[in-house]
């Protein structure tokens, strides 16, 4: 496909060729809000012009505006309301043979705006109206006349609120305070160009490919402006390949200068149209265009050791699959090996190869995960052979041939970040040091859990760049997530809608969890796959944003539902999408429009949008934190007050494996503890399945991510659990919580806060604090224990805003927030995910003044934007 062929100056998505269906709105546009007229930018729409007509149109427009406010309103109240004025309560068994009250019908706050702004903007994508993406959110916007809402009145639903607003949340966020001043700003956002990913985006008919590429790339899709790609094959790939199988060519006489697999397979010309796309879209940032970074799965056979796959007495490995430990490389890394060494010309090669088809790497990682000998295309290093590799080898190769393209280093999962950073950054350790640009990393748990994935690391994010700071490493140093997605199979393939918003959710407060820790940009896995997440070679089948599905496309004529280069077949049953109309599927937010032109558009492309479109490169976060309603702890977010229930719906964090931490109480199931018979600090709640699960609290600090963790409650099966005593130490109420299985002194033995390094970097140090085992004597081992509610909660932060409750993984109610003035777009924006089953009222204040007063509904994103 030539670029050339591209229409010129067309709005592919706001023009589509199927009508009927509304497109998605850009940025720039902006519905009218209810109270302002947006013919005359100002409050003053009563104000007649020359005309005695235009005067009776503005009249005509105040009059209809503030109808609809009217109502709106008296909707809101009368909603939620039952025949005597209060909230109908609901009963619901919790599964423990009681029977507790929900008020369900407890309304939520209207839209109400109190900033300046002419482009004071919320827009929403919601579990309860799937086929509303990216929709704008009708709000009352108050004219600067109009008096701040007193804090009692408003955020208590006290007083003048009549008693009938559930609790607010208070968002506390400064867009004056940028997180990380000294470092990078954020770069950006992307994908990866996989061969299953060109294949996939080749499948499409012309058209079908236009709109792929302004969905992903466009100012009317996501603006994606990072990517990734492998150098040789990788495991999304038709099957393992090199540039040069030419054995003990060390020189790399025989390097395909032409990468003509790449060719080929329509990746190079994937990234000259995505690189062109952006460009187009955001002239502003055409300076650095599509910045993409390559990362190798495998060298040649050739160059690698032997694996214990291979026959004994082999001179190499066999196949690029597999490898070595603890490093793969045929003769070491030392610096007379001939086969590092050509490993190393073997990346300048590639670069000078891509080069020459006008795409210029951003960077290169020094391996895909080295500490895993995949059974894809691998090859293993630790920290001490990937430091010689790069000392001896890749380093001074790059700072020759290609000294403008930046080196990363890891690229693997948050567990070890911090591990593989003190070593390789550190000069006295490694000569490497002088050579690196940044450090990547994956967001993996590691194990055969893949709900755990994008749960695990944030606070080794924190220590991540405090390290930087303490080993005065070159604010330049970039740390950027390289690789993220879900697995196994598509949403659509599984056909569980719960499931697909479920991982889109994830994604999401990934994204904001990275942000505010210090990362410089998200990359997702594959840009686009099949339908059942292919194809890869070796059946690790994988969800992306986008999913090619031609044999769905209105013109399509004798088009199988699986192409030539899929042959997993359906390894998890039959696809569930493909047995859905396109209406039902719409109805379930996956757009007729697109599906029409062979696209499946899945909720996680949407989420993450929320994120992207407002996020450009350059911007920057800012201090922001989910903080509790002010009427606590007698009230809460997701816990209206005279009730002892919490709430928020199912809590899908009470597993094995996620870290227990502290944040702003809330009031939901995942702050909910119960001290068992067996003395366990226990939780519970059901997977994305709906399988119950249920998890105690750990009783010594994991060695990589340095806190306690959620572990088996089963004393059969593991020995991990903590049994813990609670005593009182004071009249207020305090306790400690001391372990009784521990092997050390009792006064050394209590559970403890402990702070987080980085300083909580944008969210402040209330923002997901770990616990741990130490010293009773201090005021980070007193409690306050709540049995009715089952909350867990320290005031040692009180200075810093309030206390803090013991948390399963992370809140509900989470925000992310960032400064884009430099961006030269929109100055602010405010992203708030609420992952509850509930829906959610806020308060969002900058700088301690209420700018907007809303609801989140259950299971959404919003994202506030204003100058």
């Amino acid at each position: 496909e030539s670029t050339s062929h591209r229409p010129q100056d067309t709005n592919i998505m706001s023009t589509p060729s199927n009508p009927g269906y509304e497109s998605i709105p850009a940025v720039g546009e902006q519905p009218m809000e209810l109270g302002r007229d947006p013919s005359s930018g100002s409050d003053n729409s009563g104000e007649s012009d020359n005309s005695n007509s235009g005067g009776r149109q503005n009249l005509g427009r105040i009059l209809a505006m503030c109808a609809s406010a009217i109502v709106l309103l008296l909707l809101a109240f009368l909603g939620g309301r039952s025949s005597n004025g209060k909230a109908a309560p609901s009963k619901v068994s919790t599964g423990d043979g009681d029977v507790h009250y929900l008020n369900e019908a407890v309304p939520n706050r209207l839209c109400e705006i109190y900033h300046p702004s002419n482009n004071f903007r919320v827009i929403q994508t919601s579990l309860g109206e799937p086929s509303k993406q990216w929709s704008e959110v009708a709000c009352i916007h108050h004219t600067n006349n109009r008096k701040e809402p007193s804090q009692q009145s408003s955020y208590t639903g006290n007083s003048n609120d009549g008693g009938y607003a559930k609790p607010s949340a208070i968002i506390n966020v400064d867009f004056t305070n940028v997180a990380f001043p000294k470092r990078e700003p954020i770069l950006g956002f992307g994908g990866a160009f996989t061969e299953a990913a060109a294949l996939n985006f080749n499948s499409l008919n012309k058209e079908g490919r236009d709109v792929a590429l302004e969905l992903l790339f466009g100012r009317d899709g996501l603006g994606y402006s990072l990517g990734r790609t492998h150098i040789n094959s990788c495991d999304f790939c038709v099957k393992s390949y090199s540039f040069d199988d030419t054995e003990d060519d060390f020189t790399l006489d025989n390097f395909d200068n032409e990468v003509t697999h790449d060719l080929h397979s329509g990746m190079v010309d994937f990234m000259l149209l995505a690189t062109k796309t952006i460009r187009e879209s955001y002239p502003a940032e055409s300076e650095y265009g599509m910045r993409i970074i390559a990362s190798p799965w495998s060298p040649p056979a050739w160059m690698k050791a032997p694996t214990l796959d291979d026959v004994e007495g082999a001179l190499h490995a066999e196949n690029m699959t597999g490898s070595a430990e603890p490093v793969c490389i045929r003769d070491g890394v030392g610096s007379e090996s001939r086969y590092a060494k050509s490993w190393a010309l073997f990346f300048s090669k590639f670069i000078s190869a891509y080069s020459n088809h006008g795409i210029d790497f951003f960077g290169v990682t020094v391996q895909n995960e080295p500490e895993f000998p995949a059974p894809w295309d691998a090859c293993a290093f630790d920290p001490k052979s990937q430091g010689e590799f790069i000392a001896h080898h890749l380093g001074p190769t790059l700072a020759k041939s290609h000294p403008d393209t930046k080196l990363l280093i890891f690229d693997h999962n948050k567990d070890h970040i911090v591990k593989w950073a003190q070593y390789l950054l550190n000069p006295d350790n490694s000569a490497a040091a002088e050579y690196i640009d940044g450090t990547a990393y994956h967001w993996y748990a590691g194990g055969m859990d893949r709900l755990l994935d994008g749960t695990q690391g944030a606070p080794n994010m924190h220590r991540m760049i405090s390290e930087l700071d303490g080993m005065k490493v070159d604010n330049s140093h970039l740390v950027l997530g390289s690789e993220a997605c879900h697995c196994p199979s598509t949403g659509y393939a599984g056909g569980d809608m719960g499931i697909a918003w479920a991982r889109a959710s994830r994604n999401a407060h990934t994204i904001l969890a990275d942000l505010a820790a210090g990362s410089n940009g998200f990359i997702e896995w594959n840009l686009i796959l099949d339908s059942v997440g292919g194809p890869n070679h070796l059946g690790n089948m994988c969800d992306s944003p986008l999913l090619a599905v031609p044999h769905r496309a209105l013109d399509a004529q004798d088009i199988p539902d699986q192409l030539d280069f899929e042959t997993a077949g359906n390894p998890f049953g039959r696809v569930h999408g493909d047995g859905k109309t396109r209406e039902e599927l719409n109805a379930e937010g996956v757009p007729a429009k697109y599906l029409d032109l062979g696209i499946v558009v899945q909720p996680m492309y949407y989420y993450v949008g929320h994120i992207t479109r407002f996020a450009r490169p350059g911007s920057r976060a800012v201090h922001a934190l989910v903080d509790s309603s002010v009427d606590g702890p007698k009230s809460r977010t997701f816990r209206p007050k005279e009730q002892d229930v919490p709430g928020g719906g199912m809590n899908d964090l009470a597993r094995t494996g996620i870290e227990a931490t502290l944040w702003p109480c809330e009031g939901s199931t995942r702050q909910e503890w119960q001290l068992n018979d067996e003395k366990q600090l226990q939780v519970f709640g059901h997977d994305w399945l709906g399988v119950p699960t249920t998890s105690c609290l750990g009783k010594k600090a994991d060695k990589d991510m340095g806190g306690l963790m959620l572990t088996t409650c089963n004393v059969t099966e593991s020995k991990s659990s903590g049994y813990y005593e609670v005593v009182p130490i004071s009249e207020k109420h305090r306790v400690n919580i001391v372990l009784k299985n521990s092997k050390i002194d009792s006064k050394k033995s209590c559970l403890v806060a402990q702070p987080l390094r980085n300083n909580g970097g944008a969210y402040g140090p209330r923002g997901g604090a770990q616990v741990n085992i130490g010293s009773c004597e201090q005021s980070w081992a007193e409690w306050v224990i709540d049995p009715s509610t089952g909350e867990i909660y320290s005031t040692v932060y009180d200075e810093f805003g309030g206390e803090v409750c013991l948390t399963t993984g992370w809140p509900f109610l989470q925000v992310g927030a960032f400064d884009s003035s430099a961006t030269g777009k929109t100055a602010n924006a405010a992203v708030i995910l609420n992952e509850a089953g509930e829906s959610a009222n806020y308060v969002l204040k900058n700088k301690d003044k209420t700018i907007l007063t809303a609801s989140i509904p259950p299971h959404s994103i919003q994202t506030i934007s204003f100058d």
